[in-house]
């Protein structure tokens, strides 16, 4: 279902105490052009707004790894994975954001859901096999952005709700962490500074959203 209330969403902003402890993290992220930050500065991408941010809290982070590509489905991240050099048999933390492309190209829910879960065992065991250090995010709705205009809006965000009925299930079966950054997506409808210069991709203003979501999850991961 389309998410009605989408407009009077506001992300959980939680406070975070210092942090003292020394050890330096490592965080790997996998996705597709979300992750990769398609259309913004590097610095932007959310995964090293996350890393700075935690730095900023005391943690000592490594550069985020990416692994992640605009226009890459599930598997196409999964083979990507499987090329993939150098990557380390373990990270402190990892999410995963994978789906939008799926969708975009109309591959079947079966094809998704059953790559998904390939992925979510992949990004536990790169985890080392902590599953509260894995966090999966919700795909983002493009369909509220002036690249999807002319388009049906209300049958993309259905569609988007329904991949992501899917990775919540197999994620919350897992026993990951799931962060929901779509409803924070919508309201790029009614806010074009969310939208990246290319009228699709989200901004670092809206990246900035899901970081603050994400790192109350990872200091508590990290505890």
């Amino acid at each position: 279902m389309v998410n009605t209330n989408a407009n009077t969403y506001t992300p959980p902003i939680v406070p975070i105490p210092a942090n003292n402890d020394t050890t330096v993290r490592s965080y790997l992220a996998l996705g597709d052009s979300y992750t990769f930050g398609q259309s913004v500065n590097a610095e932007d991408r959310f995964p090293v707004q996350t890393v700075k941010l935690l730095t900023a809290q005391g943690f000592k982070f490594t550069a985020p790894e990416i692994i992640a590509q605009t226009g890459w489905t599930t598997a196409n991240l999964l083979n990507a994975i499987a090329v993939a050099a150098p990557l380390k048999n373990t990270y402190d933390i990892v999410t995963l954001l994978i789906g939008v492309n799926n969708q975009y190209q109309h591959k079947s829910k079966e094809e998704y859901a059953a790559e998904f879960l390939a992925l979510l065992k992949k990004a536990i065991f790169f985890a080392d096999n902590k599953i509260k250090r894995v966090i999966v995010l919700s795909i983002p709705d493009y369909g509220v952005t002036p690249f999807a205009s002319g388009s049906d809006k209300a049958a993309i965000a259905i569609d988007i709700d329904a991949f992501n009925d899917i990775n919540k299930k197999i994620s919350d079966s897992a026993g990951v962490n799931y962060l929901n950054i779509t409803a924070s997506s919508r309201l790029a409808a009614n806010d074009l500074a969310l939208i990246a210069s290319d009228g699709l991709h989200p901004s670092g203003i809206e990246y900035k959203v899901w970081t603050m979501g994400l790192v109350p999850i990872i200091e508590k991961a990290l505890q």
